[in-house]
């Protein structure tokens, strides 16, 4: 049986890359975005929206936004998935859309055995702009500005982007956190 001997300073020379799958589901229009954190620095990789036509029957369009995500996740072989998680809304038929939307998104993530995590909506738009209250328009903006984006992403696209800079925002206070549990 042959050994094998890694050196005790390779890992501490590779920089740990976190690659997240970020979603903002919805049945017509669910936002993606695949933004990848290296040694403290985060860059989008590609974003985009599945766009479901109005004549397309709700099951054609959960179908479609779940091959639409495996398609990115075969292309971007994410590491994590954030998801933003449902919203109060006064319609429990506009509950169940989401909801189905949602199962579709969250299914793609865990058929290919990615950790999912899910962020409020107010999380997710305080971590972009600073206030949990802020229109689609100002998280675009400040999204491009925090990633260095040439363009202004799709209100959509842009709120799984903010998703993803949620979570990276939330893992790196979780490291710090464990790291100071650890401390002697």
């Amino acid at each position: 049986m042959a050994r094998i001997v890694r050196s005790p300073t390779a890992a501490a020379v590779t920089p740990a890359v976190e690659r997240v799958l970020a979603i903002d589901p919805a049945l017509r229009k669910t936002g993606w975005a695949v933004v990848e954190s290296a040694a403290g620095v985060v860059r989008a990789i590609e974003w985009g929206v599945i766009h479901n036509k109005p004549a397309l029957l709700p099951s054609g369009c959960l179908v479609a936004i779940r091959t639409g995500l495996n398609d990115v996740i075969l292309r971007h072989a994410p590491t994590v998935c954030a998801i933003e998680s449902t919203i109060f809304v006064q319609s429990y038929k506009t509950a169940i859309v989401l909801g189905t939307a949602r199962g579709a998104c969250l299914i793609a993530a865990a058929e290919h055995g990615l950790p999912i995590y899910e962020y409020a909506p107010r999380e997710i738009k305080q971590a972009a702009v600073g206030r949990g209250a802020a229109q689609k328009d100002q998280v675009a903006f400040m999204v491009r500005a925090q990633l260095h984006l040439r363009e202004t992403p799709e209100p959509d696209a842009a709120d799984a982007l903010a998703a993803a800079i949620t979570h990276f925002q939330n893992s790196a206070a979780a490291r710090i956190t464990e790291r100071e549990a650890r401390r002697v």
